[in-house]
């Protein structure tokens, strides 16, 4: 009989002698501090958050399970008998917060602690008494238990337990580990969890305490401890040196949310967004396993001066196996105004044998050099200037369109949405922000005359947001041009940050809303042209985060409109469908995302049948393979032997990195510029006919 047939009974042995060991770790307890920073958090979610926040019963009953959904989101630790003490909460939550009594979240931490501690501990202990893997029964593991009920005896977590002890082997058995090998990388992963646990202070408790209150009313509020204030200071000057990602937790893993434009991961083409990061190294030395660890510690181990490397172990985020894995190395650096200044290039589109000239304009992010600008220097850098410059260069260049292109623009200052806008309008609103009071403030670009009156595009993706959906959205609701992509991300709050006595607070204020009247908030924009995309929007975006406010609208705002895009798109849609069935890029584009959903929607266990995993990992990266090679057939390329090379040789969509036609071919993400400039050449054509036929 193999040691997992008996596992069960040696999990809960070892669960009760260290439930019951005299030498548990001393119970966490507030500090008056912390007690203190609660009644603050408390009062300005009640007298300053930008939504009417009603702590009621049915509120307190929310926080209370988004505080054990923070704890124990799989329900794999705790049973319904230790969160039964702690069931006043459920309609005591806000009165415990409003007074500062947090011992009983404190204490529900530390039973939940103590479950952590007894069940890494018993895993170890198996790992020293050395695993006999039997990976051939027809078991399966469920991948996602966040809707499970709480279990009721140790013996629904102990199989549970034996089950995900047992992938945990199968999945490095499958990277062609030894059991030797198998058992310290495991023990490695376990200790460390094991050993981050017992140095829990009494401000990690806090901190996860308040995530759970502030992420009940929207997720973009938070409280900030006094630690992370002050690295939050540090990246809002830009002078943190790292690679340039935004991480976020999910589950057990570390998931990139989006790359910082300009930045060393950018650059380096080696990472994208919904990416998992499970280990991560220096230049020299063994790997970090990063699963289960805190954001925060995983951050710490990223960072590192400028000019060092770091290695990280990543599963992309197409894969639907965490055994597939690849590890790439950033050379960290500093982010500068440079890296994300905005670039112009023209493209050549071939209409009938005769070539014609757009202009495309890469904008990463809303900037502006404050310093310059506070000192009052006439030359100061902005996005605006940048961009009127690049476009008196296009139009000395004679191009026919141009089009902005805002993908992966996270945002940034809104006076710089605000005045790019008016490069494009001649004076008129531009952004609605609503307060918590309902008052309305308007603002809009109010200086005559355009830069630019030409037919213009804008392109855009689900990692546009804030800033960037205010600029397309006003383009489009002026008429002044078309919208090219794939949904925004739906950022339309705004956040303030406010000091406590203990920490910060990060609390939303207010609300963007179109001139139209619609918020950009959840939904975003809707581009009038959509492209296909492998960003999942159910994975990144504002609809994919808890507790998100809500859509809604606003009066709208007297403005003209400069032109009709809508009376044309029927046209324009199909004149792009059918370019788009004879690209190889934008077909696999569109075959990708609806296998990736696919798959996703099948992956909901994972057998432990080491042949039948094998064969199930191997049918889904056919698939995914055979789609590549298609696209590659199509363009002339050489096909790959394995799904995970096309990530590695995959070129990046930077203008300054395609040297010619042939290799914009190869990529991608440069198939959405190329296919923006058709449509844009289209739109352009169409313009010229009507303005005709009116004169005529």
């Amino acid at each position: 009989m193999s040691l997992f047939a008996t596992l069960s009974r040696s999990v809960a042995l070892a669960v009760m002698l260290v439930v019951t060991s005299p030498a548990a770790l001393a119970q966490l307890e507030p500090t008056d501090e912390q007690r203190q920073a609660a009644v603050e958090i408390a009062d300005s979610l009640r007298y300053g958050h930008y939504a009417d926040v009603n702590f009621d019963e049915a509120w307190s009953e929310d926080a209370f399970q988004r505080y054990l959904d923070i704890l124990d989101g799989q329900r794999s630790y705790l049973l319904r008998s230790d969160i039964d003490p702690y069931r006043h909460l459920e309609t005591g939550m806000a009165d415990a917060i409003f007074n500062g009594d947090l011992d009983d979240a404190f204490a529900l931490y530390d039973t939940f602690s103590t479950r952590q501690r007894a069940r890494l501990e018993s895993l170890l202990a198996q790992l020293d008494e050395g695993l006999d893997f039997d990976f051939e029964s027809d078991e399966r593991l469920e991948i996602d238990r966040e809707d499970a009920q709480w279990a009721h005896r140790m013996g629904e977590l102990d199989e549970l337990w034996r089950k995900r002890l047992k992938n945990d082997a199968l999945t490095l058995a499958l990277t062609d580990q030894d059991n030797e090998l198998i058992e310290n990388n495991l023990r490695q992963r376990y200790e460390g969890q094991l050993t981050r646990i017992k140095q829990t202070e009494p401000e990690d408790v806090f901190g996860v305490l308040m995530a759970a209150i502030t992420s009940t009313i929207d997720p973009h509020t938070g409280y900030l401890s006094p630690r992370q204030g002050e690295s939050f200071d540090i990246q809002m000057s830009l002078s943190l040196e790292g690679i340039g990602a935004l991480l976020q937790s999910d589950g057990e893993y570390v998931k990139v949310s989006s790359l910082v434009p300009g930045g060393p991961a950018e650059r380096a083409g080696v990472l994208e967004p919904a990416d998992r990061i499970i280990a991560v190294g220096q230049e020299e030395g063994d790997m970090v396993n990063v699963v289960g660890m805190r954001l925060d510690n995983v951050v710490d181990l990223i960072r590192g001066p400028k000019g060092s490397v770091v290695r990280l172990d990543v599963v992309p985020a197409q894969a639907v196996d965490m055994t597939r894995s690849q590890t790439v190395e950033i050379t960290r650096d500093t982010v500068s105004l440079e890296d994300q200044a905005a670039k112009g290039e023209v493209i050549e589109v071939q209409r009938d044998g005769e070539p014609h000239r757009l202009g495309v304009i890469n904008i990463p992010t809303f900037y502006v050099d404050f310093d310059a600008w506070q000192a009052g220097e006439e030359e100061y850098r902005s996005t605006t200037r940048d961009v009127a410059r690049e476009v008196e260069r296009l139009k000395e260049e004679g191009v026919e369109g141009i089009v902005l292109d805002l993908r992966n623009n996270g945002g940034g200052a809104l006076q710089e949405a605000n005045s790019l806008i008016g490069l494009f309008i001649d004076r008129g609103p531009t952004v609605q922000v609503r307060d918590a009071q309902g008052r309305i403030q308007l603002y809009g670009d109010t200086e005559a005359g355009t830069l630019y009156d030409g037919p213009l595009g804008v392109l855009v993706n689900r990692l546009s947001a804030s800033a960037s959906e205010i600029f397309a959205g006003a383009i489009q609701d002026y008429g002044r041009g078309l919208v090219l992509g794939t949904p925004t991300f739906g950022k339309g709050t705004v956040q303030t940050l406010n000091d406590l006595s203990h920490g910060q607070i990060k609390l939303t204020r207010a609300k963007f809303y179109r001139i139209s009247g619609d918020s950009t908030q959840n939904r975003g924009v809707e581009p009038d042209i959509i492209f296909p995309s492998l960003i999942d929007p159910d994975r990144i975006g504002e609809s994919s985060l808890d507790n998100a406010l809500a859509w809604d609208t606003v009066q709208n705002v007297q403005y003209r409109r400069y032109g009709e895009p809508e009376t044309v798109l029927d046209k324009l849609i199909a004149q792009h469908d059918a370019r788009a069935q004879d690209n190889p890029n934008f077909r696999y584009l569109e075959r990708q995302s609806t296998l990736a959903r696919q798959l996703r929607e099948q992956h909901t266990s994972v057998s432990l049948n080491r042949e039948q995993r094998q064969r199930e990992m191997e049918a889904q990266e056919a698939e995914q393979l055979s789609l590549e090679n298609q696209r590659r057939r199509a363009l002339g390329l050489d096909e790959l032997d394995e799904w995970m090379d096309a990530r590695m040789e995959e070129p990046g969509g930077d203008a300054e990195e395609v040297d010619s036609t042939e290799d914009d071919a190869t990529a991608v993400n440069r198939a959405e510029v190329l296919e923006s400039a058709e449509v844009l050449l289209d739109y352009a054509h169409l313009l010229e006919t009507r303005r005709l036929a009116a004169k005529r």
